[in-house]
């Protein structure tokens, strides 16, 4: 099809031409305008709108940043619309910051922007010996992100003005000592408890399951007996391993490139040196540099006069203490092991020669050249191996390239079937079935990566039965997939999981039985405390749970203490039911005049947060935010309003 359109220019512009002028006369250029909408509008920040595309594009960039760092999470955890909604919160926040940013013309400056770069771990890996950024591997950084320098370095500088907003608010947060014991005496408030399990295990052996049950209980709820959807699928991947594999290097290229790379393939020459060092940072003082070049030259003039003692003077006089007890020995070392002054010093000499006094960031050297390693050239028969590797590796990413398209276009252009792609680029069609959404342990390569799964479930390849688009799975690989058979989920049958079914029901109606005895306990354990039969006696306290269920620490922790004993009772769902006796009230414990600090800054850093919170919404109702889609409501599953300025 691409060939035709590319052989086909004017054929194609005369179609285009006829098909696009009557429809401007019709519907003029607002129409245009209208095809251009990126759906419905889903809320406003400061006049600026957020579309529907955008806040699509967006949550599907945040579950494949997700899955990139939790590979086997379920998948189905991000379709909900609490997944959803909190990515368009997220966003609205975003764009609430670029706003007050604007508006309180918040800037950075180069400065500002050159030290965050440096700073920056990624980045500071990517400088040389000499202190030099590789500009080259910088580009391909920010490439990986799909930025150029200048759209990375434009974030960045976006990204330190608008954390301005919040930056001094959060930074001067301040509490009192009051303050802070006042809500972390009681947040950290120790309780002496007593606590009575009912566990369902007490009541599984009393509880009678009939065949009708059984069967009842399976009509009521078959949708927690399904299957998992599945398919049957062939797949296609192409990687530059492969493509290696295929490639031949011919006689012609490996003597060029022989005779182009002999010197850089060759081991480096060594240089094997002895120095005398005088301290003399470069903060140091002109005095003191000037004091410590002098003894330096005072040094220099005695070696000249008497070489054989350079050893005895090192040992004497040097201030390097690695080298200085070795008579100033450094061993072998290439170019680029050492500060830039002193190796073009030692490359520079000659073999027993004194260099001058070389300067550099440590002080004043004096250098003695002692030995030269100097490499044999290697013939190209034993550079042969290194060679054809290097060359079959740089051939097989520029055919990695064009293949990377024809596999792309193929895969579409034929989405039928993947045989044709395969016979045209020699690659095997594999097979897999009982393929799921959600892979299992020990799944690898295509068939564990989320967003190759994610294309072979979507209705274009599990309804109409056409390839997957190509998909890169890692680096220089690319899969593409085709769905034979689609089984999708669906209720099991009774006779697969009436086991299941008879647990399942049995379990709750134990966890029911252990309810019904714990309530009826704690109802007469209160009206005659003296004759309840409770567990031993425990201190309980949020940071020292004591193995206790977080339900149960709550319970114990809110209930009102006017009157002791206190009681409460717990559901713990299908763990059974608990009764809680409060006997006594104890102090928060301090262990520490450090850790009493250490949570005054943590309280501190909270209130912070706090008040973070309400500065942004209050800068919400100053740039009239609007969330126009409902906020999902977790217990109904339903949507409910959100007010203006949300």
């Amino acid at each position: 099809m691409f060939d035709f359109v590319r052989n086909n220019t004017k054929i194609m512009m005369g179609l285009l031409f006829l098909l696009i002028i009557p429809s401007f006369v019709m519907f003029g250029l607002d129409g245009y305008s209208r095809f251009k909408d990126q759906g419905a509008v889903v809320a406003h920040v400061d006049g600026n709108k957020i579309n529907q595309s955008d806040w699509d594009n967006a949550h599907k960039r945040e579950i494949e940043r997700i899955r990139a760092q939790m590979p086997n999470v379920d998948s189905k955890l991000f379709d909900s619309p609490e997944a959803r909604y909190a990515t368009l919160d997220r966003m609205v926040r975003e764009q609430v910051l670029v706003a007050a940013a604007k508006k309180l013309q918040l800037t950075t400056s180069d400065a500002r922007l050159a030290r965050e770069l440096q700073q920056n771990p990624a980045i500071l890996s990517l400088r040389g010996p000499d202190g030099k950024l590789d500009m080259e591997r910088y580009r391909q950084l920010v490439g990986s992100q799909g930025m150029s320098p200048e759209m990375f370095e434009a974030q960045v500088r976006n990204d330190l003005s608008t954390r301005q907003v919040m930056q001094g608010l959060q930074n001067s947060a301040f509490t009192s000592q009051a303050q802070s014991d006042a809500a972390l005496n009681a947040y950290f408030q120790r309780r002496d408890v007593q606590i009575q399990r009912f566990t369902p295990a007490e009541f599984l052996s009393k509880v009678q399951v009939s065949e009708d049950d059984v069967k009842a209980y399976y009509q009521s709820n078959s949708a927690s007996f399904k299957s998992q959807e599945s398919a049957e699928i062939e797949y296609l991947v192409l990687d530059v391993e492969a493509v290696r594999q295929n490639i031949t290097v011919n006689e012609a290229d490996l003597k060029t490139y022989y005779e182009q790379n002999v010197q850089k393939m060759a081991a480096k020459e060594e240089r094997r040196a002895s120095h005398i060092l005088i301290n003399a940072p470069k903060d140091a003082s002109a005095a003191d540099k000037q004091k410590a070049k002098t003894k330096a030259q005072e040094l220099l003039d005695q070696v000249r006069k008497k070489p054989a003692a350079f050893a005895e003077l090192a040992k004497q006089n040097s201030q390097d203490p690695g080298s200085a007890s070795k008579g100033g020995d450094l061993e072998f070392f290439p170019r680029g092991a050492m500060v830039k002054p002193f190796e073009d010093a030692a490359f520079a000499l000659k073999k027993s020669e004194i260099s001058e006094v070389i300067e550099s960031d440590f002080g004043y050297h004096i250098i003695l050249l002692t030995d030269i390693k100097t490499p044999k050239t290697k013939s190209f028969e034993e550079m042969r191996p290194e060679m054809e590797a290097d060359l079959k590796k740089q051939q097989a990413q520029r055919k990695f390239a064009e293949l990377a398209e024809t596999f792309t276009n193929g895969v579409y252009e034929q989405a039928e079937s993947l045989k044709p792609v395969a016979d045209r680029l020699k690659l095997t069609v594999q097979k897999a079935s009982q393929v799921t959404r959600n892979p299992g342990q020990g799944i690898k390569g295509p068939l564990a990566n989320p967003k190759f799964l994610q294309a072979l479930f979507s209705e274009d390849a599990t309804q109409k039965r056409r390839n997957t688009e190509a998909v890169e799975i890692a680096p220089s690989t690319l899969a593409a997939g085709h769905v034979v058979s689609y089984t999708p989920a669906a209720t099991r049958p009774l006779a697969d999981v009436k086991d299941q079914v008879r647990k399942q029901l049995e379990q709750e109606r134990a966890s029911a039985m252990a309810r019904e005895q714990g309530k009826a306990r704690l109802t007469a354990w209160k009206a005659n405390a003296d004759g309840a039969h409770l567990g031993t006696s425990m201190v309980l306290s949020r940071d020292q749970a004591q193995n206790q269920l977080p339900a149960l620490v709550d319970a114990a922790l809110r209930i009102n203490t006017a009157t002791l004993p206190a009681w409460t009772g717990v559901d713990l769902g299908d763990q059974g039911y608990a009764v809680i006796r409060v006997n006594k009230v104890l102090a928060r414990e301090l262990d520490s005049k450090e850790k009493a600090l250490q949570a005054q800054q943590q309280y501190t850093q909270l209130w912070a947060a706090a008040e973070a919170q309400a500065y942004l919404a209050q800068l919400k109702q100053l740039l009239k935010v609007e969330i126009v889609v409902p906020k999902p409501n977790k217990a109904t599953g339903k949507g409910e309003t959100v007010s203006k300025n949300s």
